[in-house]
Formats: structure tokens, C-alpha cells, sequence
């Protein structure tokens, strides 16, 4: 019998797929390495329950036959594809919000849900789940607790991993386990060991998450946005710098450089946002008093590095701003008409004191492969998204563009950062593990090979990269040249 017919005897005949076309629909996700290199599973099992999930993980762990969860297929690390083939287990119709605890400050829900969703129904009460993105109408609350989503919000507010409290998951033997403790409405403890922390970022190496238990916060009832433009990407990084001396702690900090503003006003004309070198967003939050005096102090220290400093508490002109900010992701493809965004080398993180540099660095490198980059990016913490364009028809371009990620994240840890800020590790940035972490490593594969002895969970994720068809040097941690596959998503 086939893997498919035998998951038809667990589960309803309709949760499970396997036409060849119905396949190939998840052989993807929004990766450049999944366009170069789709991998379609052997089955795809609509989980509708965590019942459905325990019952497809004892098959599975019986029979040792690997599996993918699966939320939106939004990440750009191919790290919910089934890079081995075997199962991919859906998780996308998981989507009930289970209970909002409005005294306890806390929400319940599937992994499913959809961050956008999750929040309108919580402003009903006024709370919020602080974590954004910035792809709130499609990530899910799963997906965004796999890759320990960050966003524009987490400079002030932190990352999702700050905001679970519980989890339910199942473990790749079958087995139903709660964390931070069973039952518990409690928004801190101390005992025993991490567990949701382990499983959050994990990317489905350790399990399924079948149930969050998240924190949430009153929405500040006041917010204004002050807009700095900046003749310099030196004074843009230095104005950063100086806003967190004096004091003030905004709840964003995006900056866009000269060719994201050219990309928007192209996109968009009616922005009109001035051609600088580039455009920072500061946004304040708090009570109205607060909101005022964080705002004019942000404007009077960026006000002798930027070539304007203007801040508004209106609600029209922060959206507009916001919107241009959200355009960036669709509207970089204006700068070169035909192409298309290769999503590859597109998170890394570097010390904020070192912004400036890469920023000019990451020009550098795409005058050297002539792809042309625009970058914008949570300049707060430290992430940069750089945005490669590309003639997707064109084999040389395919290869240089991949090269342009190599140096990319080589570039983030010669800065003393890391290769991934946000978007998880995936399969794209697997080769580079043992250069970022080092003997660490090896201490996360001992942690994976406990909880999953036989290997089966999200294989080629994070820990060991998958064979494909193409290869590329990557230096060594002292720059020794060494055979492996590069990251191309």
C-alpha cells in the first residue's frame, strides 16, 4: 500500500492528498530555493484536529517516514516543504480562536489562525498580540511561533517567543504534551526547564504545535510617527543610536533606502516621498502625554543629522506613511520592469552600530554581480531586507543572484551578526549553521536527536542541509574555501 492509502485508514478519506497535481501545489513555498528546487511530498494530510495529528505522527514514527508542517507557506527559508518527501501535515485549518481570557490577559487559539484575524478580534476588547511581521493578513500564529517571528514591532515589544506562555504540542513519537505548565493561566513561572522557548523557532524539528496559550497587552491608546530623511545611510544609523540615548523607546524603527523610496513614489506617485539616501520611520506608543514628548524628543535628537525631522499623531498621515513602508516588499519590482524578487539572502541582522556599513556593503555587492538590491528593513534591532532583482528566465542571473546571497550572509557574520534575523533557517540556511553557532551545534543536534531519535521531523531543516542540484563554495569561519550548497531562498 502507499502512504497515502494508509493515512486513509487514519484519518477521513477527504483530509488526504495525493494527486500529483495537489502535490505540486506544496512542493512550494515562498523561497527562492523551492522555485529552483521544488520538493513535492509523497502524501498531504489536512489536519483538522490534534487527535488527526497524533494519530499521522504514530504512523509515521512506526513506519519512519518523514514530516512537514505546514502553516501558510509564507516563509522564505523553504522550511515548511517536504524537502525529503513523506508527509506534509497542514496545519492551515487549525483555525479557531479557542478562548480570549480578557481578565488574564491571555488568548487561546490554533496554530491556524491568521495574525490579522486574531487581532481584530482581540480589539474588540481592546487587547492586542504585539508581535507583527509586517504580513499580518497571512501569516499564522503557528508559522510566526516556528520561526520566532520578530518584525517591526519587536524592537520595543520583543519577539512572538516573549508572547507564548503554553504551548500543546505533539512529539514526533505521538505523544500529547502541554508546556509551561498543564492548565495554567499564570503569566510567568519558574518551573522547570523552557520548554515553550525550546519549541518556539524550532521550525517543526521538535514537534507540532497544536495550541497556543499567548499574552496579551491594552492597546496604547496613543501613537504618532515621526518621519527623518537623511542625506547620509552614516547619519541614519547614528540617529538611531541617538534616539535610544536619550531615553526614548519607539515601538518602531524602519528605515528604506534610496532605491525602496524610488521603488514607492514609482509604485505609488501619489507618496511623493523625497529621494534622500534614506527615509527612517520612528513610531511612539503610550498614553497621550507620553506619546507627545517621546515624539519631539526623537525629532530634537535626529534634527541636526537628517535633512528633515517631522512627527504626527494624526491618524491619516501614520497610515500613509506605514502604507509606504508596506508597499516596499511589491513595489521594489518597479525599479527593473519584467522581473521578479528573489527571495534569497533577504534577512540578516547585523549590530545596529554597523547598519550604515553593511547597508553600504550590500551596494557594494550588488554593483559587483549587477543584480540590482533594494534594501529596507527593522533598522532597530538590527534587520535588513535586502531585495535582489533578477531575470528569472536567466540561467547567469539565477547564479549570480546566488552568489549575492552568499555574500550577503557572509557579509552579516563578518559584521558580527547573524543570517537570519527573522525569517527562521529553513533549508536556505542550513550550510551555514555550523559557521554561525559552532560547537552550539552540535549541542542542538543532541536536543533534536532526543525528541526525535529517528529523524523524522522537518529533515533538512536547520541542522542538515538537503542535496541539490546545485552547488556554490562557501568559506570557512577563518576563510578556509570549502565545498557546500549555498543558500538560495
Amino acid at each position: 500500500m502507499s502512504i497515502a492509502a494508509d493515512l486513509r485508514a487514519i484519518v477521513k478519506d477527504s483530509q488526504v492528498l495525493d494527486a500529483p497535481a495537489e502535490l505540486r501545489t506544496y512542493a512550494y513555498d515562498a523561497s527562492f530555493l523551492t522555485q529552483l528546487a521544488p520538493r513535492s511530498p509523497d502524501a498531504v494530510v489536512i489536519a483538522r484536529s490534534v487527535s488527526d495529528i497524533s494519530a499521522v505522527m504514530r504512523y509515521a514514527s512506526a513506519h519512519g517516514v518523514p514530516v512537514t508542517p505546514r502553516g501558510a507557506a509564507s516563509g522564505q527559508a523553504a522550511g515548511a516543504v517536504a524537502l525529503e518527501g513523506g508527509i506534509v501535515l497542514a496545519l492551515n485549518a487549525m483555525n479557531r480562536i479557542l478562548e480570549i481570557d480578557v481578565a488574564n490577559l491571555q488568548a487561546f487559539c490554533e496554530p491556524g489562525v491568521v495574525h490579522a484575524t486574531l487581532n481584530a478580534a482581540l480589539a474588540r476588547h481592546s487587547l492586542i498580540f504585539p508581535p507583527d511581521p509586517g504580513s499580518s493578513r497571512m501569516a499564522t500564529v503557528g508559522g510566526m511561533a516556528s520561526t520566532n517571528a520578530h518584525g517591526m514591532r519587536a524592537v520595543k515589544y520583543g519577539p512572538t517567543s516573549a508572547w507564548v506562555l503554553g504551548l500543546q504540542v505533539v512529539l514526533p513519537d505521538g505523544q500529547i504534551v502541554e508546556t509551561g505548565s498543564v492548565g495554567s493561566r499564570a503569566k510567568q513561572s519558574s518551573a522547570g526547564l523552557e520548554l515553550t522557548k525550546l519549541i518556539v523557532g524550532a521550525e517543526g524539528t521538535l514537534g507540532i504545535v497544536t495550541r497556543l496559550r499567548l499574552k496579551l497587552i491594552a492597546i496604547p491608546p496613543a501613537r504618532a510617527i515621526v518621519l527623518g530623511l537623511f542625506d547620509a545611510l552614516e547619519n541614519a544609523g547614528e540617529a538611531v543610536q541617538a534616539v535610544f540615548a536619550a531615553g526614548v523607546s519607539p515601538s518602531a524603527i524602519e528605515i528604506l533606502d534610496e532605491r525602496c523610496i524610488q521603488a514607492v513614489n514609482l509604485f505609488r506617485p501619489a507618496m511623493a516621498l523625497e529621494p534622500v539616501e534614506a527615509l527612517v520611520l520612528f513610531e511612539v506608543d503610550g498614553n497621550v502625554p507620553g506619546v507627545r514628548w517621546d515624539a519631539e524628543r526623537v525629532c530634537e535628537v535626529i534634527g541636526p543629522l537628517a535633512r528633515k525631522a517631522e512627527w504626527s499623531d494624526e491618524a491619516a498621515r501614520i497610515n500613509a506613511l506605514w502604507e509606504a513602508r508596506a508597499l516596499v516588499g511589491a513595489a521594489v519590482g518597479t525599479l527593473r520592469p519584467g522581473s521578479n524578487r528573489a527571495y534569497c539572502g533577504e534577512d540578516i541582522c547585523v549590530p545596529v552600530a554597523r547598519i550604515p556599513e553593511t547597508l553600504r556593503a550590500i551596494q557594494d555587492i550588488s554593483a559587483r554581480h549587477r543584480i540590482p538590491i533594494a534594501t529596507y528593513g527593522h533598522i532597530g534591532g538590527g534587520g535588513l531586507h535586502p531585495g535582489h532583482l533578477i531575470d528569472g528566465r536567466d540561467p547567469d542571473e539565477i547564479q549570480r543572484v546566488l552568489l549575492v546571497a552568499d555574500d550577503i550572509h557572509q557579509l552579516a557574520l563578518r559584521m558580527g551578526g547573524t543570517t537570519t534575523g527573522e525569517h527562521g533557517v529553513g533549508a536556505a540556511r542550513a550550510p551555514y549553521m555550523a559557521q554561525e553557532h559552532g560547537p552550539a551545534l552540535e549541542v542542538m543536534r543532541r536536543i533534536k536527536a532526543a525528541l526525535d531519535p529517528k529523524g523524522i521531523m522537518n529533515p533538512g531543516v536547520i541542522f542538515d542541509p538537503p542535496v541539490l542540484p546545485f552547488e556554490l563554495p562557501l568559506r570557512g569561519p577563518v576563510g578556509e574555501p570549502s565545498a557546500a550548497i549555498i543558500d538560495p531562498g
